[in-house]
């Protein structure tokens, strides 16, 4: 039986148009510029903030994340970043007893402003709360002690599969790729992807099928 359903933020609960948008107007370039650069860095298994240093070599991220939000143009969440079946999905888990974790690679404000949409989650929590990221084993270690279940009852469901399918896996964690996103639709159907997914699922409503 699967007590903990643990979830990825980007391109799992949240659609990334809006983060790499407003970076792309931040940099003064053009949107789809800087989505093909993250798209091209990402398919050559370099991390997506390379995208960005393509286009400022050898700009401080930490320093422009500061300048952003001292002008008035940091990072945003809203009800519109969802997707739609976020919220059905996690209220049916927790219906059906099930403890709902939302864990990414994410800042720290990210972390606020999920809580402050009140998602119907137990916990909710970020990388860089943490102090630590995907994929490394640490990451996980944190979300076994967060889920309060044996390893083989926790799901990890995410859309990337080296930073979520393949390090949960190693963890001892069963895990669900969904297929949204840029990464989730360009590894969908690869052989390690196949292997290490214990489900391959199209939208979130499905794992209500796994829990019951």
């Amino acid at each position: 039986m699967i007590e903990t359903f643990v979830f990825d933020v980007g391109e799992t609960l949240t659609r990334d148009d809006r983060y790499w948008a407003s970076w792309a107007d931040w940099l003064d370039v053009p949107r789809h510029t800087l989505s093909a650069l993250v798209g091209a860095v990402v398919a050559a298994g370099r991390d997506n903030a390379e995208a960005v240093r393509l286009l400022r070599p050898g700009i401080d991220l930490d320093a422009e994340y500061r300048a952003r939000e001292a002008a008035g143009r940091g990072e945003h969440l809203d009800e519109g970043d969802l997707y739609d079946d976020v919220r059905p999905a996690l209220s049916a888990l927790r219906q059906a007893g099930a403890r709902v974790i939302v864990a990414g690679n994410q800042t720290a404000r990210v972390g606020q402003l999920l809580r402050d949409l009140d998602l119907p989650a137990n916990l909710i929590a970020t990388s860089a709360e943490w102090g630590v990221a995907k994929p490394q084993a640490a990451f996980f270690q944190r979300v076994i002690e967060a889920a309060q279940a044996p390893t083989d009852r926790i799901v990890y469901v995410g859309d990337h599969p080296a930073n979520d399918v393949h390090p949960a896996r190693a963890a001892g964690l069963r895990t669900a790729h969904v297929r949204r996103g840029p990464w989730g639709h360009l590894w969908a159907d690869a052989f390690e992807t196949i292997a290490a997914a214990d489900w391959r699922i199209d939208g979130l409503m499905e794992l209500v099928d796994i829990v019951r």
